[in-house]
């Protein structure tokens, strides 16, 4: 079956396409989808709504050239363009970041590649994040499609922040509605003796906001908790020691196995997931294979969050809402 003549039978389901669910809280893989062609509105609805419900979603086997990929998200939203990206992001498709991260992350900064995650991940939740949490509108989505995996290693997991947020008990929900956090881009970077280009990085490129420590969804309405380990700086109007308990406590909450899930890429794999209720963690355990991981991003342009009581983010430095 070819999408463009999918049409939904009147119960939301389109004949010929599966959601499968992969895990308990969190995923679902969808078949039947080639991504490469049209999408009608019963499939791109379908898709939309498998998102929201179970926060990723995957698809095996898909043929998506650059083209491809950004007419495909153009269909959920409007993709990012990012004023810099890497020497793989290819040119002519402002919209696409292509990450080769095993090959120049660390020596980008004259650091090897076992320095430049010991530094960045020194504590066990350090790696967890959504996309560019730091600032005051992070991406609604992430599109993520690999080129080049290798053959063993290199997963991706996500959690679900909204289940994650449901499974406290009551009177600690009650108690984080009310909080607010600021998150920094480079929070708890080990900086190297003497001179330390990745620092002078950091201070040159601040962005940072203040987010309600439970922001409410804008489109399913549930209640997520909106932490992660990489962005998070503390939970304002309390003390830096009341902070990192309760941080410790959230996260570690967040990162239970029953609120992820974790993918094995293959070349043609995507995934797309709810950047405003899930985090994720990019995989450390790779690069001694000695194979390429290319993948190619694109996000979609996501709202200010909002708290309980209704009050939004707000930018601290770097960030302005709807401008990259």
């Amino acid at each position: 079956m070819t999408t463009d003549r999918a049409t939904a039978d009147g119960t939301g389901h389109v004949p010929g396409v599966e959601v499968r669910p992969v895990a308990g809280h969190i995923g679902a893989e969808i078949t039947g989808v080639d991504l490469a062609e049209p999408l009608d509105d019963a499939v791109t609805a379908l898709i939309r709504d498998a998102v929201l419900r179970w926060k990723v979603v995957f698809f095996r086997g898909q043929r998506l050239d650059h083209a491809g990929h950004i007419a495909f998200a153009r269909r959920f939203g409007e993709p990012v363009v990012l004023p810099r990206r890497g020497p793989h992001s290819p040119p002519g498709f402002p919209e696409i970041e292509t990450t080769a991260d095993r090959l120049e992350l660390g020596g980008r900064y004259g650091m090897d590649h076992d320095e430049w995650l010991g530094r960045r991940r020194h504590t066990l939740l350090r790696g967890w994040h959504c996309d560019h949490g730091a600032r005051v509108d992070p991406p609604a989505a992430t599109i993520l499609r690999a080129e080049a995996v290798p053959p063993y290693g290199g997963d991706t997991t996500w959690a679900n922040l909204a289940a994650a947020y449901a499974g406290l008990s009551a009177p600690v929900r009650a108690f984080v509605d009310g909080l607010r956090a600021e998150h920094r881009l480079g929070v708890g970077y080990q900086p190297r003796p003497g001179d330390d280009a990745y620092v002078r990085h950091l201070l040159d490129h601040q962005v940072a906001s203040v987010h309600p420590l439970v922001r409410v969804h804008p489109e399913t309405g549930e209640r997520v908790l909106f932490v992660n380990g990489y962005y998070v700086e503390q939970i304002t109007d309390v003390s830096r020691p009341e902070s990192a308990a309760l941080l410790q406590m959230l996260v570690e909450q967040a990162v239970r196995p029953e609120y992820t899930v974790r993918f094995r890429w293959e070349p043609g794999s995507v995934a797309f997931w709810d950047n405003r209720a899930t985090m994720h963690l990019a995989p450390s355990d790779h690069a001694h294979v000695g194979s390429p991981r290319v993948m190619h991003r694109v996000m979609l342009h996501g709202e200010v969050p909002v708290g309980v009581d209704g009050r939004p983010s707000e930018p601290v430095t770097g960030t302005e809402a709807g401008r990259w």
